[in-house]
């Protein structure tokens, strides 16, 4: 693994009561572009990680004071989380292996050292303190927000979801990703990819679906110049883009069955070949697949392969629609808020109660990405402040609402209809506009309403029942 740009700012602590071993040891590694400090015992290393953090330990077996065996075993009482190299002398293999599996080292190094070898294991080990810093990162966003990456929830689904997908990160298992369209397929993948050991490479996604068939096999694996009419010069396929990371082949179920096998090969061999090309290039690369179709359909209709399908699918992440999950709406929102601020340079601070009651009761056929489109636009109009109803689409704002005149809609007090409403249209704006009045306290509107608060979860639910069959 080549180093990145991320690890010369790495920080390697060195523990060893041999002066000229640590002293060497940290010439070298900083040859390499490294940053090093070194400790003459444990109790030495021990002080220097928790007055400061270093990226990985390499420590000696063997000193005075505290040894190599104890500093092990303190540093998880002190909440101190870094990968850590063993040292140990010839003969010692044995203890070096359960100290590795007894107190958590991550690899042991015999005396000598092999320069090539350490560096490798370095490379690693701060990839590996990397991601674990990224998770945690990405745990404290969850546990403060409701929200992992890009995704935002906290619904038991959402939260299921998040644990899905912390725990298959860092492995090199397939991922298939299903949904409805605006789901967010794209971005679970992006969260696989984060946390996973790969992070440091590219994410490449392809959309199979906005793809023509004749071009689809150049853009994921390559063509020489010359390969067909218009192949001008030598290219690299979406394989070749994201060596050392992860591609995303978004709308698998739109892939033409030709280009299905050649895929299955290239996962099965790890080997791409461009097209007209006569040699194979090795490749490194992780593949989560999505799509909103049911595959096991098209398997039974011949439109995809079988074979493939298993390859693809060790572990299977289904995004609910955001209609079965609308407690997810004001964090979803708040996410969105933050990021099309920072697209658009604007100040928007907050959604207005009654605009985020129309919000929350929605139907969103079009699931987040029509939320999103939605608080782009309210974004865009509001510039700076908060988001109030006129400034939501009018497929998001009922009729009775949106036409009655704006003093009167600024008045929650006051509910003006127009001519030409249905009494169950009026009935659902006056419950609306009597919880938006009451803040949502559902037991005083019942009060204003005149009806029992049994009665008025009835009517609510069949509100939404009715605007979700609508």
């Amino acid at each position: 693994m080549a180093v990145t740009s991320t690890l010369p700012t790495a920080r390697i602590l060195i523990a060893d009561d041999e002066e000229a071993q640590r002293n060497g040891l940290a010439s070298m590694i900083r040859s390499w572009g490294f940053g090093t400090e070194t400790a003459a015992d444990g109790q030495e290393a021990l002080e220097k990680l928790l007055a400061e953090p270093a990226s990985v330990l390499i420590t000696d077996l063997k000193m005075p004071r505290m040894d190599g065996f104890e500093l092990l075993r303190r540093l998880p009482t002190e909440s101190i989380h870094v990968p850590a190299i063993v040292l140990t002398a010839f003969g010692n293999i044995e203890t070096a292996v359960s100290t590795i599996h007894e107190l958590g080292a991550f690899w042991f190094l015999e005396k000598p050292i092999q320069p090539s070898v350490l560096r490798v294991l370095l490379e690693r080990a701060i990839t590996q303190a990397r991601m674990a810093e990224e998770t945690q990162r990405l745990q404290r966003q969850l546990s403060q927000s409701g929200t992992m990456g890009q995704m935002a929830g906290t619904s038991p689904a959402m939260r299921q979801i998040f644990a899905l997908v912390e725990q298959v990160a860092p492995s090199k298992a397939g991922v298939l990703v299903t949904g409805e369209s605006g789901t967010g397929k794209e971005l679970v993948a992006r969260a696989l990819h984060s946390l996973s050991l790969r992070a440091n490479g590219p994410f490449v996604a392809l959309n199979c679906a906005a793809m023509p068939e004749s071009l689809i096999e150049s853009e994921l694996f390559g063509h020489e110049k010359g390969a067909f009419t218009g192949a001008v010069e030598r290219r690299a396929g979406c394989f070749e883009l994201a060596q050392h990371g992860t591609l995303l082949l978004d709308e698998i179920g739109d892939m033409p069955l030709n280009t299905q096998a050649k895929l299955l090969r290239v996962l099965e061999d790890s080997r791409v070949r461009r097209l007209g090309g006569r040699t194979e290039t090795v490749v490194d690369v992780r593949v989560v697949a999505s799509t909103n179709k049911n595959l096991q359909d098209a398997i039974k209709q011949n439109l995809f392969r079988e074979d493939l399908y298993y390859r693809l699918n060790v572990f299977e992440v289904l995004l609910p629609p955001l209609r079965d999950r609308l407690e997810d709406v004001p964090v979803l929102t708040r996410a969105l808020l933050e990021d099309l601020n920072r697209k658009h340079g604007t100040q928007v601070s907050d959604v207005a109660q009654d605009a985020m009651e129309l919000l929350r009761h929605h139907r969103w056929p079009g699931n987040v990405r029509e939320l999103r489109n939605a608080l782009e636009r309210a974004v865009i109009l509001t510039a700076e402040g908060t988001v109030t109803t006129k400034h939501l689409p009018p497929t998001v704002v009922p009729a009775a609402v949106r036409e009655a005149p704006a003093a009167e809609t600024a008045a929650t007090e006051f509910l003006v209809l127009s001519a030409g409403t249905t009494i169950d249209e009026a009935e659902r704006a006056l419950v609306r506009r009597t919880l938006i009045l009451t803040k949502g306290n559902k037991t005083r509107a019942a009060e204003v309403l005149g009806i029992s608060l049994k009665t008025l979860f009835n009517k609510l639910k069949g509100y939404d029942g009715a605007e979700q069959d609508g």
